[in-house]
């Protein structure tokens, strides 16, 4: 693979610990700050919003700028600010400065999947961008445990000081690994308005926002789930961060290597169901092995899922691939942003123990919505999609 692959991976890989790092140091930060657990996971979800509504708007925004720059600036910033959130000693500018820290990742995962396509031939143009998204899968394999670990051992300062380190230094190799002047031509407004008739699409994103909110409502708050329910210490639950990651790579490869024979919704649709297993047998997690075992079909369909999707929408229309991968990954955000602020309600109405049972009610809706989007593509193919003005 090629250097620039490597630096752009190892982007994302930053971009997916920083993201992480909030749910993974949540008990840490309740407690430094005395603020509850559900005033904490606002950490999570106004993350979640400013990157949904970043993705898409900042698109055209950065769409003169030369990538190399524009990528590596990225990184400088989400260092800076991850290093300036770890030396405040107050929750709302904590908060504040969080808000500023995760535009970078609105900018970087998108803009490095858009080069990638540019830079690359057609024939490697779908495993190079598959390859610099495991960026993310190990974030969750290394980065989330590794954040839980060091919030036990020095405070919840030491993830966010990690993330500023692992920033600095892609910040460096993209300089260097990138080459300059490149500038992925911009996808066409008249484009945006097709995707967003296009009603099979809608319901895709609309899956993808169900099934990461119904993932987010107990995700959000495995930390402080697992210390008060089941005694959970930081090298505990390090360690089940780090299974749960292992899974999720495992999920993901096994779906990059199935998808073809699958097909893209029934990928998404056994993602989803394996999600779902996870959430009705919950209750049966009464101790840490337990949890683990439990956790594993929930780990398998987390990543791939996603995967799966973006491929759906790529083969539904291609031609539109620019706007609906970008409104996929704001619907990702969304689901997110809703899910941690859902379960924080939750969490102060009922209890932590009610958390899955609400995560598993939108997974249901989620399978729902995107079996009605599967029996659409039927319909509305008859009548294809106009070609849009879109290169990645």
């Amino acid at each position: 693979m090629p250097n620039m692959l490597w630096a752009l991976l190892a982007g994302n890989f930053a971009i997916g610990t920083g993201i992480m790092a909030a749910g993974a140091t949540l008990n840490e930060i309740s407690a430094f700050f005395q603020v509850p657990v559900p005033v904490a996971g606002y950490l999570i979800t106004a993350a979640g919003a400013v990157v949904c509504l970043g993705a898409p708007a900042l698109a055209s925004v950065v769409a003169p700028f030369d990538r190399r720059r524009l990528l590596a600036l990225s990184m400088l910033w989400y260092g800076v600010m991850h290093l300036a959130c770890a030396l405040v000693d107050d929750f709302g500018w904590l908060l504040a400065l969080r808000v500023l820290a995760v535009v970078p990742a609105a900018v970087f995962t998108p803009q490095a999947a858009a080069c990638v396509g540019h830079l690359m031939p057609l024939a490697q143009r779908g495993r190079a961008i598959t390859f610099v998204f495991v960026g993310w899968s190990l974030a969750s394999v290394l980065g989330m445990p590794l954040s839980a670990w060091l919030a036990g051992l020095s405070g919840w300062q030491g993830a966010y000081v990690m993330v500023a380190v692992l920033s600095f230094a892609s910040a460096a190799w993209v300089w260097l690994a990138m080459p300059a002047n490149v500038r992925p031509p911009r996808f066409a407004l008249s484009s945006w308005g097709e995707a967003l008739r296009s009603r099979p699409l809608m319901l895709c994103v609309a899956v993808t926002l169900l099934y990461s909110a119904g993932q987010f409502v107990l995700f959000a708050y495995f930390a402080p789930y697992f210390k008060d329910l089941l005694g959970a210490g930081a090298k505990e639950l390090s360690a089940l961060f780090m299974c749960f990651g292992a899974f999720g790579l495992i999920g993901n490869v096994l779906m990059s290597r199935r998808i073809d024979r699958l097909g893209a919704s029934r990928g998404v649709m056994i993602a989803m169901a394996a999600i779902a297993l996870s959430l009705l047998l919950w209750p049966l997690g009464t101790t840490l092995l337990m949890a683990a075992l439990v956790m594993v079909p929930w780990a398998l369909g987390c990543f791939s899922a996603n995967s799966a999707q973006q491929a759906r929408l790529v083969s539904l229309a291609p031609a539109l691939a620019g706007g609906s991968i970008a409104l996929n990954t704001s619907a990702m955000y969304a689901g997110q942003a809703f899910g941690a602020a859902t379960g924080g309600w939750l969490i102060g109405h009922q209890g932590l123990e009610s958390l899955h049972w609400a995560g598993l009610m939108l997974m249901i809706v989620a399978m729902a919505v995107s079996v009605l989007a599967t029996r659409m593509v039927p319909r509305t193919a008859a009548t294809a999609m106009p070609a849009a003005a879109c290169k990645l």
